[in-house]
């Protein structure tokens, strides 16, 4: 990139053309769920040195989403949905989700 050309992109390529993180994955993969609330919050600072933890983070995440797609499904099945959607993610580095999965009445 020549100097001018920095100056027309101060803050780096737009957010599109930026590659995904894990936390950006798992937002898009369970967006399919259509949820009402969905937090994703990257934990992994938090277990630096225990098992699973990994330099550069991204092994440790804390999951709470609300959405209509659990209206009627026990716990165990929502948590079964939601590890469904995120196999390819535990499959490529993911050790540890904690979820919080609500129905779309519940608070």
């Amino acid at each position: 990139m020549r100097a001018w050309q920095a100056c027309l992109i101060p803050h780096g390529p737009p957010r599109y053309m930026r590659p995904m993180n894990r936390q950006d994955r798992i937002r898009t993969l369970l967006s399919s769920l259509e949820p009402i609330a969905l937090e994703v919050i990257d934990e992994s600072h938090q277990h630096h040195g225990h098992s699973g933890w990994r330099e550069g983070g991204e092994t440790h995440y804390r999951v709470i989403i609300r959405a209509a797609a659990f209206d009627g499904l026990s716990r165990v099945e929502r948590h079964r949905l939601v590890n469904a959607l995120l196999a390819a993610e535990f499959g490529s580095g993911l050790h540890a989700l904690a979820v919080v999965a609500r129905a779309s009445a519940e608070a």
